[in-house]
């Protein structure tokens, strides 16, 4: 697959990833960056909580300027890379350490091991579902009425030119439907009946964001998850072959996840508002099929953790990773290494291939 890019931003992939961080100040594209998700792009939100979903120790966060924040891989995450392309001098914090005039740059509401469903990821411990972190985005609004003096039509002409950012659906898949010994969903639900009962819930969050005042959404579809190195060391004792059942099962999700972002985008549900669908199964598939061509060597396993594809058990604390993370597409059981998610964020800025039907520098410029 052949990107191209303009001159100014092969100047500003320059700056901003040959260095840990940008080496100018630059100024943003947009006022303000707003995240929800789950552990592939929470930073530090769980720190605290009473949960197996952290990651604020050791070798997490390892090529991170500021060490083992609580980032699910060893240096930034997708939405850390992306933030850096749309020109924000520093990384969107977490809401859980942020408040006060900070909250106008907006903030990462992202909480591992969460997802659409409330009770997904209770099998883990603490979290903070889609639903909280709405609500959560609700308080921060009210807070920002403050700096606009109570103008509520000036705050929503700054919102409505910010971006936001949604990745849930891949713990509703990994610690809820296929968990069958903590819960009941797939004797509930058939695959099919699932996958709508989530866009249902999903649709509502995204509806509410949309009240409080998103206008510029980025909604990422469920990665193949079937061939994370969780799933490669569990299916039938085979350390290469991806479980198909649950991808098929998030390609149905998926794929009315896209039709969502059509249906919104035709302006009669939600107007004004502009969603772009981010295609990160075809993406990381791509990635996983032909790992060499995009310099990964090692595809199939985790860079750090314990047992069969390092997937068994995920990277414990002070363990000794992989020496060179730049040829890992995995970090550990779960969760792409910084090269892949600077990689990825790179063409869905830039390129129409794994984005519909604009890419994110459009959808920024509008």
């Amino acid at each position: 697959m052949a990107v191209v890019f303009r001159l100014s931003v092969l100047l500003q992939l320059l700056l901003c990833f040959t260095a840990r961080g940008c080496s100018q100040p630059q100024q943003p594209q947009v006022p303000c960056f707003f995240i929800f998700g789950d552990s592939l792009v929470d930073n530090g939100n769980n720190n605290r909580m009473l949960t197996l979903a952290r990651a604020n120790y050791r070798p997490y966060g390892i090529d991170f300027p500021l060490g083992a924040t609580g980032r699910f891989t060893n240096g930034r995450t997708y939405v850390d890379a992306l933030a850096q392309l749309l020109g924000f001098p520093n990384y969107i914090p977490p809401y859980a350490r942020t408040r006060g005039s900070a909250l106008l740059r907006g903030v990462n509401f992202a909480s591992g091991a969460s997802g659409i469903r409330d009770e997904t990821g209770n099998n883990l411990g603490g979290h903070t579902s889609m639903n909280q972190q709405v609500e959560n985005f609700g308080n921060v609004v009210l807070q920002m009425r403050r700096y606009f003096r109570g103008d509520n039509a000036t705050l929503h002409s700054y919102l409505s030119r910010c971006i936001f950012y949604a990745g849930l659906g891949s713990n509703d898949y990994l610690n809820n439907y296929f968990m069958p010994n903590f819960y009941t969903t797939s004797s509930d639900f058939t695959a099919k009946a699932y996958a709508a009962a989530l866009l249902k819930d999903y649709t509502r969050q995204l509806t509410q964001m949309y009240n409080y005042g998103a206008r510029k959404v980025i909604v990422s579809a469920v990665g193949p998850i079937g061939c994370i190195p969780y799933q490669l060391a569990r299916y039938n004792g085979n350390s290469s072959r991806c479980n198909e059942k649950i991808n098929d099962a998030v390609v149905l999700f998926n794929t009315e996840l896209r039709k969502l972002v059509s249906s919104f985008n035709k302006g009669r549900i939600l107007p004004e508002a502009k969603f772009v669908y981010l295609d990160s199964y075809t993406s990381s598939k791509d990635l996983y099929q032909n790992g060499a061509s995009y310099g990964f060597e090692v595809i199939d396993k985790g860079c750090c953790g314990v047992g069969r594809n390092n997937g068994q058990i995920t990277c414990l604390p002070l363990q000794q990773p992989c020496e060179d993370r730049t040829k890992y597409l995995f970090w550990d059981a779960f969760h792409p290494t910084e090269a892949a998610n600077i990689m990825f964020a790179k063409t869905s800025y830039s390129s129409k291939t794994y984005t519909y039907p604009i890419n994110i520098q459009q959808l920024a410029s509008l």
